[in-house]
């Protein structure tokens, strides 16, 4: 018989927001008594469209090639995201494995999954690249078929797509009229509330906890949908996320210094006229591109500036990666040269204008109060909590991998998912 999944991620829900969540009513109907990771090690970076791909498909970025939020144009003030299925460069995923084994499949703003050829029911994360589009042209380009059109139309009215919690009620409700009218074996989801209310705030405040209480309420929509499926008994449910965040105290424009020293050309205007080394920013890390990797001594003077604001301690940087080093040491892999980690309390700006120090912004999630993209084992760690017929009662490990997370809902289903960096958390299944 065929099983169902839903899996919830609840982006940059981490540890210690658990205590609050366990005394809320649809954790304790729903998780409570299940399985559970306590604390989960990401991936690097720990940001959103890396976590998810490595989510669905087992594996590092150095195999997925999904190594930051944004895609790479030096001098657009307004980047577009890495929203597309294309943007993923590993071929099998969770979708993939369970359509090939006949399930069906959903996802609601789930990252880089527009077009996805395997997902039955796709609504991917994404949103209106002009004001005068409808969602049928804004989601139809990414892969919405005319069922999720309609869908998306009952609820657009009053919905703030970007805007939290807006978005959110959007993604729940479109979720729960798939599950009625659909009822698809997997579905996979992402809110976002919780991961905004951190950046604008702080990692830990009311809002913050107002975030965990709305995360409770939806839990509960949606199995309430699945109630009226009428397929709750077979059903598995899992709470997981994707990255932790810290607290930041500003934000610092390392291109202003490759400006400096010529290395980004500005013109009389402002704008960029050209560039040899480019900074793009992940937040509390930043991918260093080079125009001409192959350009020896352009590499060596890139290589000794950074290394030198490294060493001065002013600069926001305490660690500089070669590529070589950001592969060997945390498998991340990409077309940059360097790779900067953060002194944990600066995040790195895209800006090649000065000031060189700027105040934040919290429009943008690399700017905001607090943000993410460190290294794996700093901060708040997110969480994997699991519950159903085919997870096992009452399992907690102290530490598991975000690269665990599709072999482990393979296992469960029974699919086959080869070649993963990950393997199944045996121990939470009981068909292992």
């Amino acid at each position: 018989m065929k099983k169902k999944l839903i899996v919830f991620s609840a982006d940059a829900m981490v540890t210690e927001d658990l205590q609050h969540l366990s005394t809320l009513p649809n954790y304790k109907k729903y998780l409570a008594g299940g399985c559970a990771v306590k604390k989960v090690r990401s991936i690097y970076p720990t940001i959103t469209y890396p976590c998810h791909t490595t989510m669905i498909t087992g594996v590092y970025p150095d195999r997925h090639g999904v190594c930051g939020n944004f895609q790479f144009h030096p001098g657009v003030t307004e980047l577009p995201w890495k929203w597309d299925y294309s943007c993923n460069h590993c071929r099998q995923d969770i979708f993939t494995a369970a359509k090939k084994a006949g399930y069906s499949t959903a996802a609601v703003f789930w990252p880089v999954t527009g077009n996805h050829p395997a997902i039955d029911y796709l609504i991917d994360e994404y949103w209106k690249q002009s004001p005068d589009e409808t969602p049928a042209e804004t989601w139809g380009r990414e892969g919405s078929d005319a069922r999720m059109i309609e869908i998306i139309n009952r609820h657009m009215a009053g919905t703030e797509v970007r805007k939290h919690p807006s978005t959110e009620k959007f993604i729940v409700a479109c979720t729960c009229d798939i599950i009625r009218e659909y009822k698809p074996d997997l579905m996979f989801l992402h809110p976002a509330n919780i991961d905004a209310y951190r950046h604008r705030n702080g990692v830990f405040n009311d809002r913050v906890t107002k975030a965990v209480d709305e995360t409770d309420e939806w839990i509960g929509e949606i199995m309430e949908a699945v109630k009226d499926a009428g397929v709750l008994e077979e059903t598995n449910f899992v709470l997981t996320s994707d990255h932790g965040q810290m607290d930041i105290r500003r934000v610092l424009n390392p291109n202003v210094i490759f400006a400096d020293k010529g290395l980004i050309r500005v013109n009389k205007e402002g704008s960029l006229k050209d560039w040899d080394a480019w900074c793009l920013s992940g937040g509390l890390s930043d991918l260093v591109y080079l125009k001409d990797p192959e350009d020896k001594a352009l590499y060596a003077k890139v290589r000794d500036l950074l290394n030198f604001m490294c060493e001065e301690g002013i600069y926001g940087i305490s660690r500089v990666f070669t590529a070589e080093e950001a592969e060997k040491e945390h498998h991340l892999k990409g077309d940059f040269s360097f790779v900067l980690e953060s002194d944990d309390y600066t995040s790195f700006g895209d800006a090649f204008v000065r000031p060189i120090v700027r105040n934040f912004d919290v429009s943008d999630y690399r700017y905001g109060r607090a943000t993410h993209g460190h290294l794996p084992e700093k901060g708040p760690q997110p969480v994997f909590l699991a519950s159903g017929p085919d997870f096992a009662r009452n399992v907690t490990i102290e530490e598991g991998r975000l690269i665990d997370e599709a072999p482990t809902y393979a296992a469960m289903l029974g699919v086959d998912l080869p070649g993963t960096d990950g393997k199944p958390i045996s121990e939470f299944l009981t068909n292992s």
